[in-house]
């Protein structure tokens, strides 16, 4: 397992992006709280482009796992993703699916409502993957322009983006990747970057977090 290094929010500085956003990496860990002591409401982001294709081209997909304690789901609808749009309290909400990730911007939206989260939950897992990268031969190598953000709905502050390209060139043949978790501390909420890679797609993220996949 990769070392986890806190980032120390005070020496933090602005990057070369034109959003002004921080720019975490694989194995670091930022408290969002910290940057942002007025964080209520989290607006994710992911975007991407496909490169290669004229037709039939892999579709990327942003799914959340809400976890306990135990690392595990508590429910199936504690998986958020494409066929399951929010939580049973509504914490969590999928803004929708976006097969193309055609255009500039994010191509997938998520809100989080971090007070309306069940005191349970410890941690949400982020993961990005390809849509039946199985049966239609798709993975990470045609992806390009890859990221994760994360901002402040209620000030449209950007807190972080995680940048995965040069991830993808690596591990160009699986087809599904935990990009990093939300984690409750205290009153503090962390983020912390994951980069886990997985040949067998979103069905084995999800078996590995407690969710029942039918095959």
């Amino acid at each position: 397992m990769d070392e986890i290094k806190i980032v120390d929010t005070s020496k933090l500085a602005v990057t070369g992006d034109v959003t002004g956003a921080f720019k975490l990496k694989r194995g670091e860990q930022v408290n969002l709280t910290r940057l942002d002591p007025t964080l209520r409401r989290v607006m994710v982001g992911v975007g991407w482009d496909i490169i290669g294709f004229d037709s039939d081209a892999p579709d990327l997909d942003l799914s959340i796992f809400v976890l306990n304690k135990h690392q595990q789901t508590r429910m199936d609808e504690d998986f958020v993703f494409y066929n399951n749009l929010k939580t049973i309290e509504g914490a969590v909400h999928h803004m929708g699916d976006n097969r193309t990730g055609a255009g500039d911007g994010d191509d997938e939206n998520a809100l989080i409502e971090l007070e309306a989260l069940p005191y349970e939950v410890e941690k949400l897992a982020f993961v990005i993957s390809i849509y039946e990268a199985d049966t239609k031969g798709h993975d990470f190598k045609s992806v390009r322009n890859c990221f994760l953000r994360l901002a402040n709905d209620e000030n449209n502050m950007e807190l972080l983006r995680i940048h995965m390209d040069q991830e993808f060139e690596e591990n160009n043949k699986a087809s599904a990747m935990i990009v990093g978790f939300l984690e409750r501390n205290g009153p503090n909420w962390f983020f912390e970057g994951s980069g886990e890679f997985y040949l067998g797609g979103l069905k084995e993220i999800a078996t590995k977090y407690g969710i029942v996949v039918a095959y």
